[in-house]
């Protein structure tokens, strides 16, 4: 499996559909800052995006807008249109998780459709927040994004069977879609530097999916650069500079994530995961995963069960 989508399926990025948003004339929606990523896809008509820092933004039919942080912003049908808060609308109106919201004066001639990405907290393998501030990727009928959005706004125009599968199953996929568009921009080379950005490069993209794809292994420096063709000095070089962390660092802790997972989500003991994840010694592995962890994998797991437990009785049991 390749780097990114390893990450996407540890992390349990999944999306969800807030509102479709069905606007006339003048209006305006004030989102407040929320601890995951939210975007708005433009079904169609016209909008415009407000948010402190950035410069207004112009939404035409067919964009995405994207921001990995969820900071507060407006949406406008014109440049400082009144604004309500979007929870007041949402409780006048009694609007239920992805139904429809109505706003604006007249009949509505624009659609928008609003979700978000959750990411799991627990876990130190990060996606949305390596992202910057806004992705604002424009219409392009060449784009992939374009068709999954058109088949997003088949299956929200009406009750199907099917539909929540489907429309779930969507969002996971124009995420991948997204990261991939992004990935073709400049903006990452703003970034500092990070797993995400560096699979622009052809060499640390493959030598990303290599470790990846055989965690266990022993690897060495020389045994990366020979796969990869590559002098060790040149690997090692490029390597530190685009991702931020040497390859055995890296390694390292991606093999913590994945054995935390396990003891998250399963009941194998420590020796068969410490040894799933390269380390023949359950004594070495306790002390690397201690390391990064900051607690033993027991006392780690034992903590994780507590939060699912607290999870499960506040009814927000963990998919």
């Amino acid at each position: 499996m390749d780097p990114l989508s390893e990450v996407l399926s540890l992390t349990r990025v999944r999306g969800a559909v807030a509102a479709t948003l069905d606007a006339g004339d003048r209006w305006g929606v004030d989102v407040d800052d929320v601890p995951w990523a939210t975007f708005h896809a433009m079904i169609h008509g016209v909008a415009w995006l407000a948010m402190d820092g950035h410069p207004r933004r112009r939404l035409l039919p067919g964009d995405l807008l994207v921001l990995p942080r969820g900071q507060r912003h407006q949406l406008l049908s014109d440049p400082g249109t009144a604004t309500e808060p979007f929870v007041r609308l949402a409780a006048r109106q009694g609007l239920t998780a992805g139904g429809r919201l109505t706003i604006g004066h007249g009949e509505p001639h624009t659609r928008i459709l609003c979700g978000s990405f959750h990411q799991d907290a627990a876990l130190n393998a990060q996606l949305l927040t390596l992202l910057p501030p806004v992705i604002h990727l424009h219409a392009d009928p060449n784009r992939p994004t374009d068709h999954v959005l058109h088949l997003l706004a088949y299956e929200i125009s009406g009750a199907r069977s099917g539909t929540d599968t489907i429309r779930d199953r969507l969002l996971d996929v124009l995420l991948v879609h997204i990261v991939r568009a992004w990935l073709t921009t400049t903006e990452t080379e703003s970034l500092p530097p990070s797993w995400l950005t560096a699979l622009r490069d052809p060499l640390i993209s493959e030598a990303l999916a290599a470790l990846h794809s055989d965690i266990a292994r022993n690897w060495t420096l020389t045994d990366l650069a020979t796969r990869l063709t590559v002098s060790r000095a040149t690997l090692a070089r490029r390597f530190s500079a685009l991702v931020g962390q040497t390859p055995f660092e890296y390694l390292t802790n991606w093999r913590m994530e994945v054995a935390a997972r396990r003891l998250t989500f399963t009941d194998e003991p420590v020796g068969p995961i410490s040894r799933a994840v390269g380390y023949t010694s359950e004594y070495a592995f306790n002390r690397a995963f201690t390391r990064v962890r900051g607690m033993p994998p027991g006392r780690f797991r034992a903590l994780a069960a507590r939060a699912e437990r607290n999870d499960a009785a506040a009814g927000r049991s963990i998919p």
